[in-house]
């Protein structure tokens, strides 16, 4: 069943093309580089760090990170590392993209130019890391409650996708 959209907001996201498939999108955009490099401007090595748990978890609270490593791991499927990405274009409806300025996987400078070239889009940053969700949950629903409103009163950004 589909659902009618009125916003779609991607947050920390990967952007593929069409046809893109998830598995292939870490060397078509340069991400590994783009990670080592800002981990170099950092004073970080990736090498420290080969669980990643620092990359995701650095500025979530301690308890926060503790109750999720003591819940199972998620299972994750292979099918969106496998299969294309399904559709031809991007939905004709209002998309933003919000970035946290401190993601340490997604590199805030490498999205601004992925988001840019890919979707058209200037990122909005935030505050937080990787997992803002858990780690700013107050300004991240302060930020999708201004979206929200943005799209009630017609005053939003579309891409051009």
């Amino acid at each position: 069943m589909r659902l009618p959209v009125d916003l779609l907001v991607l947050l920390n996201a990967m952007v593929p093309v069409p046809g893109e498939c998830a598995g292939r999108w870490w060397a078509n955009t340069g991400h590994g580089l783009a990670r080592a490099e800002q981990a170099a401007a950092d004073g970080r090595s990736l090498q420290d760090d080969p669980d990643q748990l620092d990359a995701f978890f650095h500025d979530v609270p301690a308890e926060v990170t503790a109750q999720a490593m003591a819940s199972p791991a998620p299972v994750q499927s292979a099918t969106p590392f496998t299969q294309p990405w399904p559709l031809t274009t991007w939905p004709e409806v209002p998309i933003r993209f919000l970035q946290g300025r401190d993601d340490r996987f997604f590199p805030v400078g490498f999205q601004r130019s992925l988001v840019r070239d890919r979707l058209g889009l200037t990122i909005d940053e935030m505050p937080g890391g990787h997992l803002v969700a858990l780690s700013q949950p107050q300004e991240l629903a302060r930020r999708l409650e201004i979206y929200r409103a943005e799209i009630l009163t017609g005053n939003h950004q579309t891409g051009a996708v």
